[in-house]
């Protein structure tokens, strides 16, 4: 097990970005269980011994990270700004994708009430939402899904642990879900991974 997770640590290390479990335990011809048991312990290992690093896990893909204590040491010595948090429009739009997936920006714009472009666009830009395929209607109009650095920056591993849907319907149901989605964001870990990803982001256009 210990080589195990050396391996594994070395692979999610190198990666940078989120692997599939599936890919990991085909490459090293082992049961995904057995990845999933070696990940549980190298992540506890990690918090246990106050390590730098986290390894998380977001559905089913694994993914190493920063650990969230040293985000105002990491800021100062790389002289970089946090981004600043998303908007009550960006919200309203994240959580409307969040809880509704697949979903098109026609119905987005419908729950909203209000053109949603610019914020599904950001959204994407952001790498918060991704398109999912094209729905089977007249325009084909692109299906819209959260993605890995949502369950990132929302502390979460699954969408299942979302806060519970909003039974109210309408405008009162958009803003619940907004609400849902902010008290997620306004976290220390939501802000070290917008951080950091935006870091990441801004190293990859300079090159």
């Amino acid at each position: 097990m210990t080589e195990l997770k050396s391996a594994v640590e070395a692979v999610l290390f190198a990666a940078g970005d989120p692997v599939p479990i599936g890919r990991i335990s085909l490459a090293f011809a082992v049961e995904q269980e057995e990845i999933r048991k070696a990940a549980e312990e190298l992540a506890e290992d990690y918090e246990q011994n106050n390590r730098g690093l986290r390894l998380l896990q977001m559905e089913d893909r694994l993914q190493i990270c920063s650990a969230p204590t040293y985000a105002s040491l990491i800021t100062k010595t790389l002289e970089q700004r946090r981004p600043p948090m998303l908007s009550a429009a960006a919200l309203e739009t994240l959580a409307v994708v969040a809880y509704y997936q697949p979903v098109t920006r026609a119905v987005i714009e419908k729950m909203r009430g209000v053109d949603s472009s610019y914020t599904v666009s950001a959204l994407q830009e952001k790498g918060l939402i991704a398109p999912g395929g094209r729905l089977d209607a007249p325009g084909r109009p692109t299906l819209f899904l959260t993605t890995d650095l949502f369950l990132r920056v929302m502390g979460i591993s699954s969408l299942s642990q979302l806060p519970p849907l909003p039974k109210e319907q309408g405008t009162e149901g958009v803003e619940q879900l907004r609400r849902s989605i902010a008290r997620l964001q306004n976290s220390e870990d939501a802000q070290q991974t917008l951080f950091s990803d935006a870091t990441q982001a801004e190293g990859e256009q300079e090159a």
